[in-house]
C-alpha cells in the first residue's frame, strides 16, 4: 500500500502532536526542492520526550503501510531525523531547533496547516 505525501504529512505531524510536540511546523517544499516535498520541525523538551515523538512518528507511519528510509539520532536524541520519502521529520531537543533554526533557512517555503 502506497501512502501519498499529503497522508504521510498528516501521520506525521498527528502523532508528533499527540505526544505533546512543541510547535509543529510543516513546510511545503514543492518547486523549492529536490530532497522531500514536505519538512516537519518540531520539538520536544527532553530527550525522552524527543524519543517519544519519533517512536510515535515511527508506529503510525508504519501501521499505515508506509517504509521508513531512515532515522538518525535517536541515541543521543538531540536532533532526530527521519526519512519517510517524500516527507523528512526533524524532532530537536528544544536547545537545538533553537540553535540550528531551520525554519529560516527554509523560510522561501509555504507553511501548510496540518493540525
Amino acid at each position: 500500500m502506497s501512502v501519498n505525501p499529503k497522508e504521510l504529512l498528516h501521520i506525521a505531524t498527528e502523532a508528533a502532536a499527540d505526544r505533546k510536540a512543541m510547535n509543529v511546523v510543516a513546510l511545503d517544499l514543492t518547486g523549492i526542492s529536490l530532497v522531500a516535498d514536505y519538512f516537519v520541525i518540531c520539538h520536544g523538551n527532553s530527550d525522552t520526550q524527543v524519543q517519544a515523538i519519533a517512536t510515535e512518528v515511527r508506529k503510525r507511519v508504519q501501521d499505515a503501510g508506509s517504509h521508513i528510509r531512515g532515522i538518525e539520532g535517536m541515541d543521543s536524541a538531540r536532533w532526530v531525523l527521519m526519512d519517510l520519502g517524500d516527507v523528512i521529520v526533524h524532532i530537536f531537543h528544544r536547545d537545538e531547533r533553537e540553535y540550528y533554526n531551520i525554519e529560516r533557512v527554509w523560510s522561501d517555503a509555504k507553511v501548510v496547516e496540518t493540525v
